[in-house]
């Protein structure tokens, strides 16, 4: 499944979700050795963004994201933006979010939810940080706001849009983040198009672990992890007709580009 010269970098994992409590250094490690060099970690609340940041700082190769999630919005605190902040200065912090607007599950209230991402999005744009966003159900409106606000730098984690929606994200600017909704040959359809259409120096890889658990992947784990981000690569390198190697490096040239990463990562 994996070509053993490719390196992956996994944009999207959320190591303190609760089914890995008590074993995210064993979730790292299994990554290392799958060729999994880079993690992004994931930041949904303050609390959450702290934690990342820590792990951050004792394990080589490993990033996050500090942002409010729009199903935590209606949660801030009232210091909540100079938490923010102060997260990015850090140097394991790498972007702001994980943040936009869910309008399928409506957590929070809609007009709080614009508001929380409106300031994170000018956030960034102070700390010149790019955005890593979430989006359900609320494109045309998180369409809007991103183009009133001008961003131009950052993400759309977990796309799994159509051609159409795909296109606008890129003629923003933005990278797409792709997990394992392109191996579901029930939902992923419309992804799987769309990926014809997605430039190689536009992609990044996310497992979203534990979430969206590969369906190509038998038999099936009981979660996702970054050790299977090359499942999701195996299959974009189907889809777009190119190899492992070519994907990996690509992938991993992206995120360097995208989060101002320089050096040796891991």
């Amino acid at each position: 499944m994996q070509d053993a010269k490719s390196d992956w970098f996994d944009c999207g994992v959320n190591l303190f979700s609760l089914q890995f409590a008590g074993i995210e250094q064993q979730i790292w490690q299994r990554a290392q050795q799958a060729g999994v060099s880079n993690l992004l970690l994931i930041g949904s609340d303050i609390t959450e963004s702290r934690q990342n940041q820590q792990f951050c700082l004792n394990h080589p190769g490993c990033f996050t994201t500090a942002g409010v999630h729009p199903h935590q919005a209606a949660g801030v605190a009232a210091d909540w933006l100079d938490s923010l902040s102060q997260l990015l200065t850090l140097p394991t912090v790498v972007a702001v979010g994980e943040c936009g607007l869910d309008f399928n599950r409506d957590f929070s209230p809609r007009p709080v939810q614009q508001h929380i991402f409106a300031s994170q999005l000018q956030l960034a744009k102070q700390w010149q940080k790019p955005v890593y966003l979430h989006e359900r159900d609320a494109f045309a409106t998180q369409l809007a706001m991103l183009t009133e606000q001008q961003i131009n730098h950052g993400v759309a984690h977990c796309f799994t849009g159509d051609t159409g929606q795909l296109a606008a994200y890129l003629d923003l600017g933005l990278y797409i983040g792709i997990t394992g909704w392109i191996c579901d040959e029930r939902r992923g359809q419309s992804l799987q198009q769309a990926i014809r259409y997605l430039p190689l120096d536009r992609i990044l890889l996310e497992t979203d672990a534990p979430y969206l658990l590969p369906r190509t992947i038998k038999p099936r784990p009981k979660y996702n992890e970054p050790a299977l981000l090359p499942a999701i690569g195996a299959e974009i390198c189907r889809l777009k007709q190119i190899d492992s190697e070519q994907l990996a490096a690509a992938c991993t040239a992206n995120a360097r580009r995208l989060f101002c990463l320089t050096g040796k990562m891991a």
